[in-house]
């Protein structure tokens, strides 16, 4: 079967009243995060710690499953990799990162950067789709269930006019929530890569909300929540090509998923600075001689920490790197564990926290 898609904005009222009541309560749970997330000493912690969360949840939404432990003893920038998925899981945590970076920047979430985002990810330039063929399959039954649009021209006039529907707010005056939506549900709908195209979507959700100022950092990661409710997340995604008059759920299933992650994300945020103080306290009571802001951050940046971080973060010595890691151990704040070579200091108690945010399970890609 071939599926048109329509340009945006679309000519519906989406903006229905159980869709305003739900924006209300959505809305105040974003910037109760978006409160929050300001309030830890150092932003890389949890664009760290979150963003590879997101990560690993989202990869694993394409079947692409690792665990935390092999992802926090990997290392993208030295291109050290204990798995494959867990190399597949931190190219995303970078693509992310990257696209933070540049948002941040520029305040415009251009089709030059999704490309960048998706390469990143995909490790491959290929661009949008320029060959027919793709076709998203029922993986139990192998039956077609939708066709994107095949024709690679179609491709870039629909993605040329979802970046102007992403960066003028003058197209159309629907809450930047709800549009968010339907940029979701456009953006998995077009299609527009060989590969990657669930993982690439996700991220351009945070961006998004990132872009219009409803967070400061990216740390709203939906991706939990979908695998949690993946039959609903494919259920309504595909009823909305199929009838307009399913799009309120769809809406409304993305904006519930909002306000529950916002909760959530709040909670872990609050159990992170818990037991910042509690480690500061520890610290300075137990081994006031090396205690810092930096090496409590360096700490609660990485899970996994190593000397070279500590040599990079706090410009010093290795010895002395060395010396403030093992008294860390001695008081109990780390583990010490070998692999290879190396050596990796664990933040057990941050570790175990991350640990035990949720479980997710894989899908489709």
């Amino acid at each position: 079967m071939s599926d048109s898609l329509r340009l945006l904005p679309l000519d519906i009222d989406l903006e229905t009243k159980t869709v305003l009541k739900q924006l209300a309560r959505s809305h105040r749970a974003l910037a109760e995060l978006k409160g929050v997330a300001v309030t830890i000493p150092n932003e890389g912690i949890l664009i760290n710690t979150l963003a590879l969360q997101e990560a690993k949840d989202s990869s694993a939404i394409e079947n692409i499953i690792t665990t935390q432990d092999e992802l926090f003893r990997s290392n993208s920038a030295s291109r050290e990799f204990v798995t494959i998925d867990a190399k597949e899981v931190l190219f995303y945590s970078d693509a992310l990162r990257y696209g933070f970076e540049q948002v941040r920047e520029k305040g415009l979430l251009t089709n030059n950067l999704i490309l960048e985002m998706q390469s990143m990810i995909e490790e491959n330039s290929a661009g949008f789709r320029k060959l027919p063929g793709t076709a998203l399959k029922n993986n139990a039954t192998g039956e077609v269930v939708y066709s994107p649009p095949q024709d690679p021209q179609e491709v870039i006039v629909l993605m040329t006019n979802l970046e102007r529907f992403m960066n003028d707010d003058a197209v159309c005056d629907w809450d930047p929530l709800v549009k968010m939506a339907v940029i979701h549900h456009q953006f998995e709908s077009i299609h527009p890569f060989y590969d990657g195209n669930g993982r690439t979507g996700r991220i351009v959700n945070i961006l998004y909300l990132v872009q219009q100022d409803l967070l400061k950092i990216p740390v709203l990661y939906l991706s939990r929540y979908i695998n949690q409710n993946k039959a609903d997340y494919y259920r309504f995604l595909q009823a909305v090509r199929e009838n307009d008059n399913a799009w309120e759920d769809w809406v409304l299933f993305i904006l519930v998923g909002v306000e529950q992650t916002s909760r959530e994300t709040i909670a872990l945020i609050e159990a992170i600075k818990q037991l910042m103080m509690v480690v500061k306290g520890k610290m300075r009571s137990e081994l006031p001689k090396i205690y810092s802001q930096d090496l409590l951050n360096n700490l609660f940046r990485h899970p996994y920490t190593k000397i070279e971080f500590v040599v990079d973060e706090l410009q010093v010595h290795r010895n002395t790197a060395t010396r403030y890691l093992d008294e860390l151990v001695k008081a109990e704040i780390l583990s010490k564990h070998r692999l290879g070579k190396d050596n990796y200091y664990i933040n057990d108690a941050l570790f175990d926290l991350l640990l035990n945010v949720g479980k997710s399970a894989g899908g489709e890609s």
